[in-house]
């Protein structure tokens, strides 16, 4: 395993990090004794092959339903020195219920401290401020590392490259949790806010919201040969020094091995990595033009600046994705959150958009004139049942 220095926390993060969102049993508290044996099993086995790999972070979350308690029945049997564990809080208008979902968090756990705590969302003004506000909720956390219950501080987002930027900006937190990966790296000026912070960088669900890539399409497959999607990925992710470590969202013991591949090419990524950066980007152009796949993206508008608060850049990277590198279930996954998750995937899709003047809101757009069909296309094309957060489902 490799490890870097996590910014101003000078802990030795391996590049790799037990994720807790998906080997738990379900997504609300249940007494412990309704959990099955066998899922129960699951989890350990995932949390003894992660060490056993030098894997020694282990991320969970207040949020995501019996993964605390389920790790409080193996963590405390461990030696402590040799774990690293993470969980997160979201902010609260009211700080002692932040302090509450903390308390009840190091209870399931079972652990005397935890090693990071995150303030899990902020991701618009309000959590900002409810989080940074005097006696707000990160004064609880300060007063917790002062207790000796926690040790650092930080806070993770879904947030515009904005709001996280401003949060770093507070220079408050020693570690960021946020999304950046190959199909997606409009965070990377906030990273760039971090490093010059001395900020810690996490990077959450690379392999998931980065693209499902432990199922990916055929096409994908094949422009990224010789490296499966998701080792080139990683190996894409971790080529930036600023990025000290990605997600891994172990279901089983086994979703480790593909990501293991990525270790022994970390010193060559100069060499492997532009051939596939190269078709990658060549097949963009190649289904839309040099001229849309160069400027799509300039001058359009946020959604609270469009009509019925369609969002149009999101709708039209899925479009991007889905046509030149037929991603499709991705995009349809992640277009019918659009209306259904809140600030944590923000805005509404392309539906009946042909009933809206978007003159206005795309006047800085070089794609102005073809942008409202191109939207009414992408809703045929991506149009399913509603999904939801996979908390809320």
């Amino acid at each position: 395993m490799y490890y870097r220095r996590f910014g101003r926390t000078e802990l030795p993060m391996p590049v790799f990090s037990c994720g807790g969102m998906r080997y738990q049993h379900q997504w609300q508290d249940i007494p412990f004794d309704q959990i099955p044996e066998a899922n129960q099993k699951q989890v350990e086995a995932c949390i003894y092959r992660s060490l056993e790999l030098g894997i020694n972070h282990i991320e969970t979350a207040r949020g995501y339903g019996t993964s605390e308690m389920q790790l409080g029945k193996i963590l405390p049997q461990l030696p402590r020195e040799r774990l690293m564990v993470q969980t997160k809080v979201s902010p609260s208008p009211d700080p002692l219920k932040f302090k509450q979902d903390f308390d009840q968090s190091l209870a399931y756990l079972q652990l005397d401290y935890i090693d990071l705590l995150a303030i899990h969302g902020i991701n618009n003004d309000q959590g900002l401020e409810d989080s940074i506000k005097p006696g707000g909720c990160l004064a609880i956390a300060k007063q917790l590392q002062a207790q000796g219950k926690v040790r650092f501080i930080g806070f993770s987002t879904h947030g515009p490259t904005e709001i996280i930027t401003k949060t770093i900006e507070t220079n408050e937190f020693d570690y960021v949790n946020l999304h950046w990966y190959y199909i997606n790296q409009n965070n990377w000026p906030a990273i760039e806010a971090a490093t010059r912070h001395d900020l810690g960088v996490f990077i959450i669900s690379p392999s998931d919201k980065g693209g499902q890539l432990y199922n990916p399409p055929e096409k994908l497959v094949n422009l990224c040969f010789p490296l499966s999607p998701m080792v080139f990925n990683d190996l894409f992710c971790l080529s930036h020094p600023q990025v000290h470590t990605l997600s891994i969202g172990a279901s089983q013991a086994t979703d480790f091995d593909e990501h293991l591949k990525t270790i022994p090419l970390l010193d060559r990524w100069d060499e492997i990595l532009p051939p596939i950066q190269q078709r990658l980007e060549q097949e963009l152009i190649n289904c839309f033009g040099e001229n849309w796949a160069k400027t799509w993206h300039i001058g359009l508008p946020r959604q609270e600046q469009t009509p019925n608060n369609i969002n149009i850049p999101v709708i039209l990277w899925l479009r991007n994705l889905a046509i030149a590198y037929d991603m499709i279930e991705y995009a349809k996954m992640r277009y019918n959150l659009l209306g259904n998750a809140g600030d944590w995937f923000p805005g509404k899709n392309a539906e009946g958009v042909e009933n809206l003047d978007l003159s206005q809101c795309l006047v800085n757009s070089l794609h102005a004139d073809k942008i409202p069909q191109l939207l009414a296309e992408t809703h045929q094309l991506l149009q399913a049942e509603t999904v939801l957060r996979l908390s809320k489902s």
